[in-house]
């Protein structure tokens, strides 16, 4: 049968990325996350650390304006021709493309779904948790109180929110952007993994 892909995007502290590399282990597939910055790094040329000032985060006039500051002008033309957001952009999206024609994989985020929305045989899942939760996780996570942890998650929502909307024209979140769409709070972990385990096995017809 055809390659198939299952696009993941996830809240903040929600277990989507634990999600997605169970998934990933059971059907013993790559699951790509960080991974595709290696990738769009090599692509482009450009330098990995670029693309993680800018992963999925649509603000590198800000980080061009910082190296600018730190070493000097290195070209008055080099945003406008070379170095934007649309560009690395591109560059993830072709990564994207590349791992998706080679390959059964998993994307987690990074516009994943919109990218390869032309793909015969691809899934769309979005996972959310209740926000309590996602605090707590956060908290526990960056060793930071609850406070602090409710302001990281909303300010990093935010931005994931913008660049997925920006690029895709679809709304982040909302359930017309996707195949299925769980909180996982409400079943479990255990019992959302089997859910969007089987669920992911129905719609792409995956024999065991």
């Amino acid at each position: 049968m055809e390659k198939y892909v299952i696009n993941i995007g996830r809240q903040l502290g929600s277990g989507g990325k634990q999600i997605a590399e169970q998934l990933a282990k059971t059907l013993k597939i790559k699951c790509y996350d960080k991974r595709l910055l290696d990738m769009a790094a090599k692509e482009s040329g450009f330098a990995k650390e670029l693309f993680e000032q800018n992963d999925e985060n649509k603000s590198l006039m800000d980080t061009f304006m910082h190296m600018r500051f730190i070493f000097g002008n290195i070209g008055e033309t080099i945003y406008d021709n070379v170095l934007s957001e649309e560009s690395l952009f591109q560059f993830q999206s072709n990564a994207i493309r590349k791992c998706a024609e080679k390959e059964s994989c998993i994307f987690l985020g990074r516009c994943a779904d919109y990218i390869l929305r032309d793909h015969p045989r691809a899934v769309n899942i979005f996972i959310a948790a209740d926000e309590d939760e996602r605090i707590q996780h956060v908290s526990e996570r960056e060793g930071v109180d609850l406070e602090t942890a409710k302001k990281i998650l909303k300010k990093k929502e935010n931005t994931r929110s913008n660049y997925y909307n920006y690029y895709t024209n679809k709304n982040w979140g909302a359930a017309s952007s996707y195949d299925l769409c769980i909180n996982i709070s409400k079943l479990g972990y255990d019992k959302s993994f089997e859910f969007i385990l089987d669920f992911v096995k129905k719609y792409l017809k995956i024999e065991d």
